[in-house]
């Protein structure tokens, strides 16, 4: 087995830091909501989705199986941020709508997730920063979503 370049295992380390920083700074504006990070993450999925979006299909995307997904809809339901009902394609299958509540609630986690981002890269000129968007899409592909759909 050929030895670990010692730059890849310090990449890995900065962007695990890096991505702790911003959740931490996005936790701390979501304390006053009273949403965990997880449920933070199920809004922000289903405020993407074209339309109701069905549970299992939250649950890939979190990467969470769907028992999990549940208890996270479960407390977003009871806020008041998202609605779940029967898919009419499949009357087995359960969809998750927003609410108008969750839709401007999901506008200022956005601005808050914004505000952290911008905290953790400040010390980065806006070239610098587009260059960096750059290199990570070259090995993330566009997966990362495009700004304002986040």
């Amino acid at each position: 087995m050929p030895p670990v370049d010692e730059t890849t295992g310090q990449l890995a380390d900065l962007f695990l830091q890096v991505g702790r920083q911003i959740r931490v700074r996005s936790s701390t504006e979501l304390a006053p909501v009273g949403l965990t990070h997880a449920q933070s993450r199920a809004l922000r999925i289903v405020a993407r989705a074209e339309g109701p979006m069905r549970m299992t299909d939250i649950a890939d995307a979190l990467g969470i199986v769907p028992r999990a997904a549940t208890t996270v809809i479960d407390a977003l339901e009871e806020a008041g941020l998202v609605t779940r009902g029967a898919d009419s394609n499949d009357r087995r299958a359960i969809v998750v709508s927003m609410t108008g509540k969750g839709r401007r609630l999901r506008e200022r986690l956005s601005q808050a997730r914004l505000r952290a981002a911008e905290a953790v890269f400040a010390p980065l000129s806006p070239a610098d920063q587009r260059q960096l968007l750059q290199l990570l899409r070259s090995i993330g592909g566009e997966c990362a979503p495009q700004r304002g759909n986040t």
